[in-house]
């Protein structure tokens, strides 16, 4: 029993995607170190794997990255792959690249079809997003459009409107990411991501950060939240759940909520 729309990865059906699914991010700072990553990572079968390529210290060589995509591709298997740049003003590495050097080479990257998923985050520029926007729809990938604040937590009413935000400028999926100061706002998390799941057309992400936001890593998904972040062997945000703990959880309250003959 859930809230939401799930998100429909390749070679799923509505009818047949998973609700919530588990990514695992990757966030090494080297070829050598994300390669090790997947060794240990792809054999606890996330569902997803997002590259954090604004850990990768030759992110500014399109080549590099051009080439351990193709590699992460492979070494992956069957399972999709999210790419992500996170900006440092919402929380990611400082890298050398300004944006344009960004735009450059998500289009690389999306050209290279080592990918299945990408973010970008909607305070960019409207014209930025619609030419990734484009971009994306043009070579088949979903565009999660996400939001972060590492350091508070909106309103309801504002959390509402990123999500819709996120749908209006043509995201497949929008996600909200913030930090709690009390607990009080981990409720307003989960009651935003209720409301907006029942409103709108796309499939969510939502997330509190830190030591409370772990509670909406764990069971978000009843809520509305389509994903779910786990750590693999090393966390890329605050308040990451290993992800056998996640599964663990998830197979739990799936049990307890589901109906009982």
């Amino acid at each position: 029993m859930h809230a939401g729309k799930p998100i429909v990865l390749p070679g799923q059906t509505a009818d047949s995607a998973k609700m919530p699914i588990i990514c695992t991010p990757l966030v090494g700072r080297s070829r050598e170190e994300v390669l090790a990553e997947l060794q240990r990572v792809v054999p606890k079968a996330p569902d997803l794997l997002e590259w954090r390529v604004d850990f990768f210290d030759d992110i500014g060589n399109t080549d590099a990255v051009i080439t351990l995509a193709a590699e992460i591709r492979k070494a992956a298997n069957s399972i999709p792959v999210l790419f992500t740049r996170r900006s440092a003003r919402e929380g990611g590495e400082k890298i050398a690249l300004d944006e344009a050097g960004v735009l450059a080479l998500y289009a690389a990257v999306m050209d290279s079809r080592s990918i299945e998923l990408i973010d970008y985050e909607m305070v960019n520029e409207a014209a930025h997003i619609a030419q990734v926007r484009a971009q994306s729809r043009a070579k088949g990938i979903q565009l999660v459009l996400s939001f972060h604040n590492f350091s508070a937590t909106p309103s309801h009413a504002e959390l509402c409107a990123k999500f819709a935000l996120a749908q209006s400028l043509g995201a497949d999926i929008a996600k909200v990411a913030v930090m709690p100061q009390r607990l009080e706002d981990v409720l307003t998390v989960l009651s935003a991501t209720l409301e907006s799941s029942q409103k709108l057309d796309i499939p969510l992400i939502s997330m509190s950060m830190g030591a409370y936001g772990s509670l909406t890593r764990l069971f978000g998904w009843t809520c509305g939240s389509a994903m779910s972040f786990a750590i693999g062997v090393d966390a890329s945000a605050p308040g990451q759940v290993p992800i056998e703990d996640v599964n663990a959880v998830v197979e739990i309250l799936k049990k307890s909520l589901s109906p009982k003959k």
